[in-house]
């Protein structure tokens, strides 16, 4: 069978088996059954599959999904992260668009310690969207800005996408893992510029409120108490992988210690908490180990039956350049963001652009970086980015998705920059893991 016929009839079982309601990881197996009896000769073929399989869950690489899933649960769940909030909130002070300003550097700090968008985008949706309308602040100021931080739990680590993707592509995953912090906080530096701008446009976008003022000593204790030991984990975390002296997993077990540690000091550690973070834990990683059963195996199927081999030599058979062939995959990737989730489309595409990219002499943990910065792009993209559907779920009343969609573009703009940024200076996402490799 030539290989785009392979290609054809693999994909189309998979967006049947979609179609119909079938769960994504299931809908991958579904389908790899079939391609293996079709293309491996039958029983034999789906053993082999299944020994395959069993082979990529088996690996020690998966250990930080579980353990970075535990600890945003326990960071969301015990109250840490509202403690954080509160800080940065009275540190902030009577500067215009004050609010907006504290979304974009506390929710940094959530989505750097939670690693959940979905998670990150609740919290401050709940929280921080009906008290900025309380203060007359647009819908633009209040919204815009969730959207934003929500994406960035994908970019900085601790991230349990970013893991998953190093996994799928086979790529180290401390180095992905560390690629994400210089762009993640210059994305977070566009974030407090647009802000800034906005708020010259149109002062009544948020207008200013009395406040009372917080002493210098009152500061210095917050920052001590409420926030550095916050911030300490995720510093911590990063500087034992940069030194090379925890694996990304040592360092994630370090990760969930640390937080559960501060939740005993803080005396906010109980044991509802602690079952419901477990629990929710538990959930997202038998999905993330079924995912990667699925994409394991269905990379394995695509080289078997020629179809990557032969899509990669089709490609690149091209007389493209590789940044115009880069722009291609970029644009397929916000495309199926558009009414896809983002691990059916990390379990879609990794086994086909990977192997291409590598074709094409791109440095592979760059080009994973690039991957993260399209899916959180096609997380607030209209019409149907999933962060825009929380944001919705948790909004005051009367809000449109007009006015949330309205509300995301500046900042899907401010990612398209961090894109084109790293297009032109790569070594914004490869200098830090340079220091470790």
């Amino acid at each position: 069978m030539e290989w785009y016929f392979a290609l054809a009839f693999l994909l189309s079982l998979i967006l049947i088996f979609m179609a119909i309601g079938t769960p994504i990881a299931l809908a991958f197996l579904a389908a790899n059954v079939i391609g293996a009896w079709h293309f491996m000769g039958g029983q034999t073929g789906i053993l082999q599959m299944l020994n395959n399989g069993f082979g990529a869950l088996s690996s020690f690489n998966l250990v930080p999904i579980p353990l970075f899933l535990l600890m945003g649960e326990l960071f969301f769940r015990t109250g840490l992260g509202m403690k954080m909030f509160n800080a940065v909130d009275q540190l902030m002070g009577k500067v215009p668009g004050r609010l907006s300003y504290v979304t974009v550097v506390g929710g940094t700090a959530f989505s750097t310690l939670s690693g959940s968008s979905m998670g990150s985008t609740a919290l401050m949706g709940s929280l921080l969207v009906p008290e900025m309308e309380r203060r007359g602040y647009k819908k633009k100021m209040a919204i815009g800005p969730i959207l934003g931080t929500g994406g960035l739990a994908i970019i900085i680590p601790p991230s349990a996408l970013a893991v998953l993707l190093a996994t799928l592509a086979k790529v180290d995953i401390g180095a992905l893992l560390i690629a994400g912090i210089l762009p993640g906080l210059t994305l977070a530096g566009f974030y407090i510029v647009t802000i800034f701008i906005q708020t010259k446009m149109d002062p009544a976008a948020a207008p200013a409120y009395e406040l009372e003022p917080v002493p210098l000593s009152a500061k210095l204790k917050l920052i001590v108490t409420d926030i550095l030991p916050m911030l300490s984990v995720m510093v911590i975390i990063v500087a034992l992988m940069l030194v090379g002296f925890a694996t990304p997993s040592e360092a994630a077990a370090f990760g969930a210690l640390g937080v559960i540690i501060l939740a005993f000091i803080f005396r906010c550690m109980t044991w509802k908490a602690f079952a419901l973070s477990v629990t929710g834990a538990l959930k997202v990683t038998l999905m993330a180990y079924l995912i990667v059963f699925g994409s394991a195996t269905f990379s394995q199927l695509l080289g078997f039956s020629g179809a990557s081999g032969g899509l990669i030599q089709w490609a690149t058979s091209f007389d493209l350049s590789p940044i115009l062939m880069l722009l291609a995959m970029f644009a397929v990737l916000l495309v199926l963001g558009t009414f896809m989730e983002q691990i059916s489309i990390m379990m879609l595409t990794v086994p086909i652009f990977f192997p291409l990219a590598q074709a094409l002499g791109f440095d592979l943990v760059w080009f994973g970086v690039v991957v993260l910065l399209a899916l959180e792009i096609s997380f607030s993209t209209p019409p149907l980015g999933l962060l825009l559907f929380v944001m919705k779920g948790v909004a005051p009343p009367g809000t449109t998705m007009r006015e949330i969609y309205s509300a995301a573009v500046p900042y899907i703009v401010c990612s398209m920059l961090l894109v084109a940024l790293l297009i032109v200076f790569p070594t914004l996402a490869t200098w830090l893991p340079s220091m470790v490799r």
